[in-house]
């Protein structure tokens, strides 16, 4: 019997032995299988390319309601656009997955598409087909692409100043804040007395000391540049001190057997374990920095976002301060997303742990 048993499979041998046979999912487990591309036609694409289709067709055929002026600027191009969208989310959703990436990546964002065709059409409803919000204090979606048209180069040089005025403030005070946070939790010195002014000053708003910093600092732009600093350095130096402050001590102890130098037990072993948190200071700093930009190009700056809001609201040019605000909103979502990529890739092992 011992004989026969030998020459049978794996799985009938260990079945009349006694035992089970191997589950299904492991004797897969050599020949994986790819996931295979959605396939059939995109049922809320279709939902989605109609709800363009009417968006397009009010802002085409309903007509604009007259206040102060002849009509709204680029209604017909918008209502245009709106049906470029719509044919080309119904060839999508016709073709399924023949588009492959596309439509992998389309998907997910299904219904928010239809809930984008209705907001704008609500907007557009309420405000340049039958005035229930007023003008000019609110302007209906066309009014955006006449900005960008007419104002785009004001618009967007006072991006790159504010890109800029925000890279200068936030890398300095990243790098002053991360080597504060690395004194305080590794040296008891430093503890003892940086450790009670951070929590004595640091919880102060930056916004709060606009006047002292615009008094005391050369140039509008140098006290600009010390509050987004300022803002940065708090969460920054907090979470790295928290950081290596809690590496447990066998990991020195460790490399201390090896043959570990202190700056080795500070660069190799400290720094790296405490990233992660290093990294949470980091979306917390440049969250409180943006609004501490904004309102320092509000207050001294003469370029920059801030300044753009201010000129807008001035001149009562809302459509421009509501590309501004978009603009806003679009840049700090993208350096959050910019600054999750950088993360992602540093600390490969924790990709997935925090979402943005």
């Amino acid at each position: 019997m011992t004989l026969a048993l030998d020459h049978l499979p794996p799985s009938r041998h260990s079945v009349l032995q006694g035992g089970a046979a191997p589950p299904a999912k492991e004797q897969s487990q050599a020949q994986p299988r790819r996931p295979a591309a959605p396939a059939g036609i995109w049922s809320t694409g279709l939902l989605a390319s109609a709800a363009w289709v009417a968006l397009g067709l009010l802002t085409l055929l309903w007509p604009n309601k007259e206040a102060g002026f002849s009509d709204w600027a680029f209604t017909q191009e918008f209502g245009i656009a709106t049906l470029v969208v719509a044919v080309l989310l119904l060839a999508i959703a016709l073709l399924g997955g023949r588009t492959g990436r596309l439509i992998r990546t389309l998907r997910p964002a299904g219904q928010w598409l239809v809930a984008l065709a209705v907001g704008l059409a609500l907007w557009e409803v309420s405000t340049a087909k039958l005035g229930v919000l007023p003008s000019p204090f609110f302007a209906p979606p066309q009014s955006l692409i006449d900005v960008v048209h007419e104002d785009w180069q004001r618009l967007g040089l006072s991006t790159v100043h504010s890109l800029r005025l925000l890279a200068n403030g936030f890398v300095l005070g990243a790098l002053v804040g991360f080597g504060t946070g690395v004194a305080v939790g590794w040296s008891r010195i430093a503890g003892y007395w940086v450790h009670p002014l951070l929590r004595f000053l640091g919880p102060v708003p930056a916004s709060a000391l606009l006047p002292l910093a615009f008094f005391f600092a050369p140039s509008s732009y140098s006290a600009a540049v010390f509050l987004v600093g300022l803002a940065t350095f708090f969460p920054v130096a907090v979470l790295t001190w928290s950081g290596v402050a809690s590496v447990h001590k066998s990991y020195y102890d460790v490399a201390r057997t090896l043959g570990a130098s202190e700056r080795f037990l500070v660069l190799r072993v400290a720094i790296p374990a405490a990233l992660p948190q290093v990294f949470v200071g980091l979306f917390m700093g440049l969250g409180a920095s943006f609004s501490v930009l904004i309102t320092a190009e509000m207050m001294g700056v003469k370029a920059g976002l801030g300044w753009y809001l201010q000129w807008a609201q001035g001149w009562a040019a809302y459509a421009n301060m509501y590309a501004a605000l978009l603009v806003m909103a679009a840049l700090c979502s993208g350096l959050i997303t910019l600054l999750f990529k950088v993360r992602d890739r540093v600390l490969s092992w924790q990709k997935g742990t925090v979402k943005w």
